[in-house]
Order: structure tokens, then C-alpha cells, then sequence
């Protein structure tokens, strides 16, 4: 296994301090300390902390197993929420005190980081879009309601996953997290009587 270039482990660190302690709470020093370099290497990689706050961004997406919510080999509405409960495992992972770095990061913003703002929008527009696609083939199914606006429901469940998970973060626990998989997933299903 090849041994991680300076450039991945400060990388690395950088997305376990930005999630432990928020990007406005973590400094360039504490960055550099995690990842073992010394603090001239980050400026020979990242001009500024919100230029590597963008790769961690990108990197989190990825691992948020979205890619799943494409996998016809599961129905649509299975697949939401083993797309959902992949998340809660990786917070779990976590004892859920770390919360979602997306909104974690969104909490942040101010008119001082512009281009993390604009990432963070298109990655939640991004995942609104694929959830939403995953929301249309259970119509087209018949498994989830047909009348529903998919990608108004799509962006509405994003929302309450993201605000259970804020929820979930304060509690340390998954109790927020059940609620939302006991109340979300019953208002997308097909009543039988239909």
C-alpha cells in the first residue's frame, strides 16, 4: 500500500477537524498538528483554508454512498432509505455527536466564504437531484405516490434528514434519526387502499 503524500494526509486531517470542531473552530495549526507536517506544507497545496475546506466538501459527498440510490437491482424506496441508513451508520460510527458536515459546514457560512457556499449548495442540489430521480422510478412503479412532487419531496426530505441529524448531534443519540425513517418514509408510500 502506498505510503499517503503530504497532500492526502493534510487532506485527511482536514476533514476530521473540520468535522469535530467546525471550520471556523478549527485553525490551519490544528490541521497541520493532525496530519503530522509541518505548517509550510499546507500553503505549498492550499493557498487558504476554504480552498481545502472545498476538497474535504467533495470528499464527504462521496462517501455519503449516494451512489446506491442508482442501484436498480433494489426498489426505489429500498433504496432511499438504505441510502439513509448508510448515513445513521456512519454517525453512529461516531457515538452522533459529529452531525453531518455538510450541515455542519452550512451552519458556518458567512458572506467571508463564498465559494464554500456555492460547493455546499451545488452538492445539496446534487443530492436533491438523485434523490428526486429515485422518488420519480417509485412512481413510476407505483410504490410511492404518484401525486407527490418529487423533487419538492426530495428537497423536504433532505431538509428533515438534515435537521434530525442537527437534532441527533445536540441528543447524542439516534432517536432523531428513528423518527425521521418512522415518519419520512410512511408519507412516501402508496396507501394499499389506492
Amino acid at each position: 500500500m502506498a505510503k499517503p503524500s503530504v497532500r492526502d494526509k493534510i487532506v485527511d486531517a482536514a476533514l476530521e477537524r473540520f468535522h469535530t470542531l467546525g471550520f471556523s473552530g478549527c485553525s490551519v495549526q490544528d490541521i497541520v498538528d493532525t496530519a503530522g507536517v509541518p505548517k509550510g506544507s499546507f500553503y505549498n497545496y492550499f493557498k487558504a483554508k476554504e480552498l481545502l475546506a472545498l476538497e474535504v466538501l467533495s470528499i464527504y459527498g462521496q462517501d455519503s454512498n449516494r451512489e446506491i440510490l442508482e442501484d436498480q437491482s433494489l426498489p426505489p424506496i429500498d433504496r432511499l432509505r438504505a441510502h439513509f441508513e448508510y448515513m445513521a451508520a456512519y454517525y453512529a460510527d461516531f457515538g452522533y455527536e459529529k452531525g453531518c458536515l455538510i450541515g455542519n459546514l452550512a451552519a458556518e457560512m458567512t458572506d467571508n466564504t463564498p465559494l464554500l457556499r456555492q460547493a455546499i449548495g451545488q452538492s445539496l442540489e446534487k443530492w436533491t437531484a438523485a434523490v428526486t430521480a429515485t422518488l420519480r422510478e417509485g412512481q413510476k412503479d407505483g410504490s410511492i405516490i404518484a401525486s407527490l412532487d418529487a423533487e419538492k419531496v426530495a428537497r423536504f426530505v433532505i431538509n428533515s434528514w438534515e435537521g434530525a441529524v442537527v437534532r441527533m448531534k445536540i441528543a447524542r443519540c439516534r432517536q432523531p434519526l428513528d423518527d425521521f425513517f418512522a415518519v419520512a418514509f410512511p408519507l412516501l408510500n402508496r396507501p394499499t387502499a389506492e
